[in-house]
């Protein structure tokens, strides 16, 4: 059987394939060259599966693409102060290559424009790396996000650096305010290096893919960069990644995005998928026009908006009551899906307002994948609550996963299923 999905991508390519508004990107000689007529679409899940209709396989540079992906690469080589030091997270209003500097500390405002991207490119790599030890820790990063080895398109390198004056002016201004410590000229032909790693629809799917899977790649199962580093960065791109289109871009799609001049668009909805499209038409604010198109379908359609509300609080109680366990009666609550505070407090009222009505209670949170810090600590709390109360309680988990966590003074039994409680 055929899946439907992957004719619903083709159908809505279809759709807006005869969108020929917006225009290549023409300040780029080898840019301008593209084919305006590409279009492509790939979706990634977080296991790794991919659905994808057109172009999928057409090379292109990743361009500014590549901010969030260095500046997760920066902070997880030198931490959240050295990183926050040099460059804001504030959301400017201006167009990605203005000079948008804190006016006392010359500070870019945020990571996602380019003065702030040359200043991240300097911070990835050990503290002191050369040009050639970042430029090989960038592409092993990006590789690695990709879930395949990646390479610079060196045309497009040389031409871009050619043509780079506005870049040059910005690192000039970032040496100036000693927010970097190198010669701009460094600065700015590592960030067009980096600016000029080819990719594919696929790739781009992939590494949307891998934020949305707190940093592990679906493909490889490979950890590119920690969980905390990945709420950083995809907090900024939900406020920075469109630049001055940020603010319709949330409200329309309301998914954490970035664009590159080269005509891609990714976006990383966590948990969940990375979606990634391709067509070099621009619009006024750089980002591809039938991307955006196809993007802000999807919101309503997949219902990708992260302001959609769900009903996970609702749905964590798979079941509850009492069974006939041995000739004795047993409480049974049973658990699912993701728990975080408001599914924590969705079991804990349960409890507390139907308390169990036998002595003995099992929770089985077998079927549970995770456990949020607060649901956690209500779960332990309200279960160590009801052997205050008399009650005698059993966590069932059949792959232990949460169980040990709750061992030490809390008198619980730790069992792998309901079989191994015995009926006394």
């Amino acid at each position: 059987m055929r899946s439907p999905i992957p004719d619903y991508l083709a159908s809505t390519l279809s759709d807006v394939r005869d969108d020929d508004s917006g225009a290549v990107a023409d300040y780029i000689p080898e840019l301008a060259k593209a084919d305006p007529d590409r279009l492509a679409v790939a979706v990634a899940m977080t296991d790794g599966y991919l659905y994808e209709a057109g172009d999928t396989d057409v090379e292109f540079s990743i361009q500014s693409i590549s901010k969030p992906f260095v500046y997760a690469l920066a902070l997880a080589d030198r931490g959240f102060d050295d990183v926050l030091d040099r460059v804001g997270v504030e959301p400017t209003g201006d167009a990605f290559n203005e000079i948008s500097l804190e006016p006392v500390t010359g500070r870019p405002r945020n990571p996602m424009i380019n003065a702030g991207a040359l200043t991240v490119h300097t911070l990835v790599g050990a503290p002191g790396a050369g040009p050639g030890t970042r430029t090989a820790r960038l592409l092993d990063g990006l590789s690695a996000f990709a879930g395949r080895r990646l390479h610079v398109d060196e045309a497009v390198f040389e031409s871009e650096l050619a043509h780079s004056f506005r870049n040059r002016a910005l690192a000039n201004m970032l040496r100036a305010n000693d927010v970097v410590a190198e010669d701009p000229l460094i600065t700015v032909a590592g960030y067009t290096r980096q600016c000029a790693v080819l990719v594919n629809t696929r790739d781009l799917a992939m590494m949307a893919a891998t934020l949305a899977n707190k940093g592990v790649n679906p493909l490889t199962g490979e950890e590119v960069v920690s969980a905390r580093v990945v709420r950083q960065t995809l907090s900024v791109m939900s406020t920075c990644g469109m630049y001055d289109g940020a603010g319709d871009w949330m409200t329309r799609v309301g998914v954490p995005a970035k664009s590159g001049v080269s005509g891609g668009l990714i976006a990383a909805l966590p948990g969940q998928l990375g979606i990634a499209t391709f067509s070099p038409r621009l619009d006024a604010h750089g980002n591809s026009v039938r991307g955006t198109e196809l993007f802000q379908r999807f919101a309503e359609e997949m219902n990708l908006h992260i302001m959609e509300a769900n009903s996970a609080p609702l749905s964590v109680i798979r079941s509850t009551g009492v069974i006939d366990h041995g000739g004795r009666p047993l409480y049974v609550m049973t658990l699912q899906g993701s728990i975080r505070f408001a599914g924590g407090e969705r079991v804990t009222r349960e409890i507390v307002l139907r308390t169990p009505p036998c002595r003995r209670v099992a929770v089985d949170v077998s079927r549970v994948y995770t456990l949020g810090e607060a649901a956690h600590l209500m779960l332990r709390q309200t279960l160590e609550r009801l052997c205050a109360d008399g009650h005698r309680v059993y966590l069932v988990d059949a792959d232990a996963r949460f169980g040990p966590d709750f061992a030490g003074d809390l008198d619980v039994g730790l069992v792998t299923s309901l079989d191994e409680i015995r009926p006394v």
